[in-house]
């Protein structure tokens, strides 16, 4: 749970530093706090590029690999996906969410003590809440699970590209079907309200559902991974967390600062020529955005790399900045203070099965969540 010495290093030998992608292309890494905060909302970078054949990659990942969209309408294409999507997660309806994700959190938590110790959280609790409350909030069948998740995991693959395009592939196929069947027999749900907006055609409403369908499961069932592990790793924070129910909201915020994981840096690409901290960046370059080093940046977080549930909430880029806020960070938050605040309630003694060290991470997946989580109480 310790930080990785590259890591360290890079920090104190600079802000920019010149990298190697994993397929072996040049990019800039950036791992300043402020550097990275101003970049996530810099105009001059974007996820397009104007030649995306020539682009270099992070990966295989036919998600974030490479380049999306298109260079010259990038902006407009995002402002609109936002604006189609920013009514169904208002503060409003994500508070009227709260009780359903704490009741299948409770449901969850009831089939733990049932089924009692040792248990793995993975597949017990990290896995089906995230998939659950998505579901209900798009309107995906519950019982799709197993298919959709399975094509989740093929399109996060970083490491084999035809995998991850038939990923994507599946995914897109399985909206169509979704969107064919919502106009016929709409909900009350998100699929079925894009299906409704004037203007959105099958194709566009199926990209924007699997897209929440991917991100709306896969990123949060990897933060209640290590936000349970981070806990569990440090008794001491897990016990003061059971004797005071009201620093939960600050352990969420914690737990979303602290995974000492990187996935190498958001990736952004040059939209013209700049300079970053006085290094020359080239219009096509791609720079990636180091979130994992900004959280841990000494120059914002005093004694960055532990792990404090008491620390006071704020400044972390878990969710991104600016216009590329994530939207669904609202639902994240609510899932990771209803599963950890109800965990540490309820099995006050409960402890890892196996050492940390022992733990294995999915490293051909973008989010690079845990495996398993063996645990006993």
């Amino acid at each position: 749970m310790s930080a990785p010495p590259v890591r360290r290093e890079l920090q104190e030998s600079g802000p920019v530093h010149p990298v190697r992608t994993a397929v072996g292309d040049d990019a800039w890494l950036v791992t300043d706090h402020a550097l990275v905060r101003s970049l996530l909302d810099d105009d001059r970078l974007g996820r397009a590029h104007r030649a995306p054949e020539l682009a270099a990659r992070t990966g295989e990942s036919a998600l974030f690999g490479g380049p999306h969209g298109d260079f010259d309408t990038e902006h407009t294409d995002h402002a609109r996906m936002r604006a189609l999507l920013q009514p169904h997660f208002t503060p409003k309806r994500m508070r009227a969410l709260r009780p359903r994700v704490k009741e299948l959190t409770a449901e969850l938590l009831d089939d733990l003590a049932r089924q009692g110790p040792p248990a793995d959280l993975h597949p017990a609790l990290a896995l089906p809440l995230p998939i659950e409350v998505i579901c209900e909030l798009l309107g995906v069948p519950y019982a799709d699970r197993d298919r959709f998740r399975a094509w989740s995991r093929a399109a996060a693959d970083v490491t084999d590209r035809a995998r991850s395009e038939q990923g994507m592939a599946d995914l897109f196929g399985y909206g169509l079907d979704l969107v064919a069947r919502k106009r016929r027999d709409p909900g009350d749900d998100v699929i079925s309200g894009l299906c409704s907006t004037e203007g959105v055609g099958d194709e566009e409403a199926a990209v924007l559902a699997m897209s929440l369908l991917f991100a709306g499961h896969e990123t949060t069932v990897t933060a209640i991974g290590w936000g349970a592990l981070h806990l569990l790793a440090a008794p001491d924070q897990w016990r003061r967390l059971h004797e005071d129910p009201e620093l939960v909201g600050g352990a969420v915020e914690e737990i979303l600062r602290a995974p000492a994981k990187t996935t190498g840096g958001i990736p952004r690409y040059a939209r013209t020529d700049l300079e970053v901290a006085g290094v020359r960046v080239r219009a096509g370059d791609l720079v990636l955005l180091d979130i994992g080093a900004a959280n841990h940046d000494p120059a914002v977080f005093g004694d960055a790399e532990r792990f404090d549930v008491t620390r006071r909430p704020g400044a972390h880029l878990a969710f991104g900045h600016g216009a590329r806020y994530c939207i669904g960070a609202p639902l994240a938050r609510i899932e990771l203070d209803a599963v950890l605040g109800m965990l540490v309630a309820r099995f006050a003694d409960m402890r890892l099965a196996v050492g940390a060290d022992e733990l294995e991470v999915d490293d051909r997946t973008l989010a690079g969540g845990l495996t398993a989580l063996p645990v006993t109480w």
